[in-house]
């Protein structure tokens, strides 16, 4: 069985959001079109709490942006995004209602941030998607979302670490690009993981 995993398509994600990813409002369309060709779809939001330590506005003096160490992990300070309750955090009104039907939640404890759909950036915590996944027998996960450079990437890296055949949906993932060159490094490194890039053509066909 196949399923498609949703990454973060928020509102503080899209054009005018505190943490807007350059053109990520055009996943939208791109997800409403490969929605109807999956049996499973499953959405990832990220949750955090007011405090959370990956936000810039938590450490005096820091900035966005700026690379600290928290907890012994490497961690980008961030605007405030997402945070529990508020508007940011909400899926994108345009989604395909099945886009709600089973989400997952991540970045939930304030100590340790969480890029990826499956695990905590330390490998501390599940969010219980793998079980999931391997509790319908699913055995492929087609990814999409945003950011490309960090949750997609993650969440495709861990997608393999669990033994699901993964592909990412290439033109439904818009990137973040902190530095020129992220996004082409980050699927360098998902093809050298095994990860396949295809297009959402190569679904709706």
């Amino acid at each position: 069985m196949k399923a498609l995993i949703l990454v973060d398509i928020q509102n503080d994600f899209l054009p005018g959001g505190a943490l807007a990813v350059p053109r990520g409002d055009e996943v939208i369309p791109v997800a409403n079109a490969v929605i109807p060709h999956f049996d499973l779809v499953v959405a990832t939001q990220d949750w955090h709490p007011a405090e959370h330590k990956s936000f810039a506005s938590q450490h005096p003096g820091r900035k966005v942006g700026e690379m600290i160490d928290l907890h012994g992990l490497p961690q980008v300070l961030w605007p405030d995004h997402c945070v529990q309750g508020r508007p940011g955090a909400e899926l994108a009104a345009g989604l395909h209602p099945a886009a709600r039907r089973r989400i997952f939640k991540k970045g939930v404890d304030p100590a340790i941030d969480s890029y990826s759909a499956f695990h905590d950036n330390g490998r501390r915590r599940s969010t219980g998607l793998g079980d999931f996944l391997r509790m319908q027998d699913v055995t492929d996960v087609y990814i999409m979302g945003l950011a490309t450079d960090y949750c997609v990437k993650f969440t495709a890296l861990d997608a393999r670490a669990e033994g699901f055949n993964t592909f990412v949906i290439e033109d439904g993932c818009r990137g973040v690009e902190l530095q020129p060159g992220d996004v082409a490094k980050a699927i360098e490194e998902m093809k050298a993981a095994g990860v396949k890039i295809i297009r959402s053509d190569d679904v709706v066909r």
